[in-house]
């Protein structure tokens, strides 16, 4: 151990008439501990969002959509063998969208999706959010029975329906006659009912065999795109320019970043908001050590222009006193990262902070702790404390012995 941090540690150790010096030590050891536990906690916590949404948004959507130019796609098993080929997707399904009115109980405008039930199930994870009744009731419907629905549970309750229920469809786009537009009308049973935690699909949107959209929108066999899952979601954007030269210039591509781009960038750009508003609490702190340096500085003036005589350098001087500071903040550091840590285990486990469904997609607080992130702020933690001391420190390097000892 060297004489500097020997004497660094001297220092830390207070006298009784240097008790008011130790309590701003405390003090400023308290403050680093709670900046940097509460930067943990609300990290984990927006990390835990944005990935928990993510999840969901992901669980309804596709990674990516291929769409043709001239708005429908009339050889999409041809499509779906080329995309296929490609060795990073997963596997590609058909889907058709469409905006039309749903009648039972009540009345309701839905978005309905239309599906191939032998395929979705390996890029969109409806098969596991069905909660009430049978999804594979749809890949079996004939001519001889009503086609299947399958509706949102927000939905459900709006209209009051549940599996075994018939429900009317209308769509606007009918056949011109000398009366004018008749709309389409197509009766449905409600096959099952699913739950996806966001509210924003569950209380709009309708699943219906492809072939059932096809024939009641007028389609024949034409879709109106694919949905592809891939390997990396986090290699979609590449990915989908890869699918966009294999398919040639008649298709676009889209992946779910670009569709969810300003969602995810607001997000990102609040969470960056939230640790430098948060990182205020470490500055405080460490203006606190700041004060607390300052004052043992005072303190030891006497000792310090000893030492000097004795033939401690300037630099050495220094060092006595960033490593207290850095001991100070360290110490706060470390305290705070258990106690993040520890808080964020226990929101994670108990959960015992609830949110209305209604208002957020989740109904309890998500929470995921990233390494990356724990390092930054203890890092920062660190920087802060260690550009606190330098003053302080310098302060100290000019004493001047004759002049100390003098007075």
């Amino acid at each position: 151990m060297s004489f500097e941090t020997d004497i660094c540690l001297r220092y830390l150790k207070a006298k009784r008439k240097q008790g008011f010096i130790s309590l701003i030590t405390f003090i400023s050891v308290a403050g680093v501990a709670v900046g940097v536990m509460a930067l943990i906690v609300v990290l984990a916590v927006m990390t835990g969002f944005t990935s928990e949404l993510r999840s969901k948004i992901l669980g309804v959507n596709s990674h990516i959509i291929v769409q043709h130019k001239g708005g429908l796609i009339h050889d999409h098993q041809q499509l779906i063998k080329k995309v296929t080929n490609h060795p990073r997707v997963i596997s590609a399904t058909p889907y058709i969208y469409a905006q039309v009115m749903v009648s039972g109980n009540t009345n309701s405008g839905i978005v309905l999706r239309g599906f191939d039930p032998t395929s979705a199930g390996d890029v969109i994870s409806l098969p596991g959010q069905i909660i009430a009744g049978d999804l594979n009731w749809l890949a079996g419907e004939d001519k001889k029975h009503l086609p299947g629905i399958v509706l949102g549970k927000q939905l459900a309750r709006q209209l009051l329906a549940a599996p075994g229920d018939s429900l009317r469809l209308l769509s606007p786009s009918g056949p011109l006659t000398p009366m004018g537009v008749i709309p389409k009308i197509k009766t449905c049973r409600v096959a099952a009912i699913f739950d996806t935690g966001m509210y924003e699909y569950d209380s709009s949107l309708a699943y219906v065999s492809l072939t059932t959209a096809q024939q009641f929108l007028g389609l024949g066999s034409a879709v109106h795109g694919l949905e592809v899952k891939i390997q990396d979601l986090y290699q979609a954007d590449i990915i989908a320019g890869e699918l966009a030269e294999l398919t040639g210039p008649s298709y676009i591509t889209k992946d779910w970043m670009k569709m969810n781009h300003n969602l995810f960038s607001a997000l990102k750009l609040e969470k960056t908001a939230m640790f430098i508003v948060l990182a205020l609490i470490v500055l405080v702190a460490a203006f606190n050590i700041i004060s607390t340096l300052i004052m043992v500085v005072m303190e030891k003036a006497r000792e310090i222009a000893i030492l000097k005589s004795m033939g401690a350098t300037s630099g050495s001087i220094m060092r006595i006193f960033i490593y207290e500071g850095l001991i100070i903040g360290c110490s706060g550091m470390v305290l705070g990262v258990i106690g993040g840590l520890g808080l964020c285990k226990l929101l994670s486990r108990y959960q015992f902070i609830k949110l209305p469904s209604d208002v957020y997609p989740m109904s309890t607080l998500p929470v995921k702790v990233l390494a990356f992130d724990v390092g930054i702020v203890a890092l920062s933690a660190v920087i802060i404390t260690f550009l606190a001391t330098i003053y302080p420190s310098w302060k100290a390097s000019r004493v001047e012995p004759v002049e100390a000892l003098r007075y």
